[in-house]
């Protein structure tokens, strides 16, 4: 699992038919431990501020901070492609800002590209960043924000799901193309849908990523690290997909708690 993973071998994956797989991680330990287990990317995401930090919403994340988790990231691995989130406010404030702020996380942050939320209502900042040397992650798809904009219920959860899925689809492809021509690295097809997903995979020739709402229809897959080993306090109420971390965590610190009121000497 040390073969240096870069972009034009994701891309490469595509091609070949390969699947790619990515993390959502914030620090050096998640980190290491996906590399080993062989994840292709990781993204360095500004959900950091909402899942780990108690952040009423993500939009309340700095760049300054986002750097200080892309650092961390960085340092735990240098076989994996390391993405970041650019955070919510240089992107909307212009394209010079949205450059300078990619600058950033690439220079002091390490970052190998940019992923860059709602990019299809941006691609002018695409091809200005994609200009400047650094590759552009560009999520596009239906969000809380662009589900309100197509009239759909953002619970459905999926492009397909849509009033009119057809014409859904095809503005969606539309997108996808355009961001591509606009020079974006990888796309991140959100809510994708196994109607709509396939046709933007088959529309580009770069890689089509998917997160939430995605599938195996994709040419692959990321997925948040502390959800998918259920770190969350959260899953002490409910089952995780892939481990329960926060339930051995509680039954460790409960016996932890109970040697040291006996008098225990506790466990190294």
């Amino acid at each position: 699992m040390d073969t240096q993973i870069t972009i034009p071998v994701l891309q490469r994956m595509k091609r070949d038919g390969h699947k790619s797989f990515g993390v959502v991680a914030w620090d050096t330990q998640i980190t290491r431990i996906a590399d080993k287990a062989g994840a292709d990317f990781v993204s360095v995401g500004d959900s950091v501020g909402v899942n780990l930090w108690g952040h009423a919403n993500p939009l309340e994340v700095t760049l300054d901070e986002m750097l200080v988790v892309l650092k961390a990231v960085r340092r735990g691995t240098s076989r994996m492609v390391v993405g970041c989130d650019l955070p919510f406010g240089p992107l909307q404030q212009g394209t010079d800002r949205a450059v300078a702020a990619a600058v950033r996380l690439v220079k002091e942050g390490g970052a190998d590209m940019v992923k860059l939320d709602g990019a299809a209502e941006f691609p002018d900042a695409v091809r200005a960043i994609t200009r400047a040397g650094i590759p552009v992650f560009a999520q596009f798809g239906l969000t809380p924000q662009t589900a309100l904009r197509y009239g759909i219920a953002y619970a459905e959860q999926s492009c397909d799901d849509a009033v009119a899925p057809k014409a859904l689809t095809a503005k969606l492809v539309a997108e996808a193309r355009m961001l591509e021509e606009a020079g974006a690295a990888l796309l991140d097809f959100t809510n994708s849908g196994p109607v709509a997903g396939p046709a933007a995979v088959k529309a580009v020739k770069i890689p089509v990523i998917g997160g939430f709402g995605g599938g195996p229809w994709l040419d692959g897959r990321v997925r948040l690290a502390h959800a998918a080993i259920g770190y969350p306090a959260s899953f002490l109420e409910r089952e995780a997909t892939y481990a329960n971390v926060a339930k051995i965590a509680l039954e460790a610190f409960t016996v932890l708690g109970h040697d040291v009121r006996q008098g225990r000497q506790v466990r190294y």
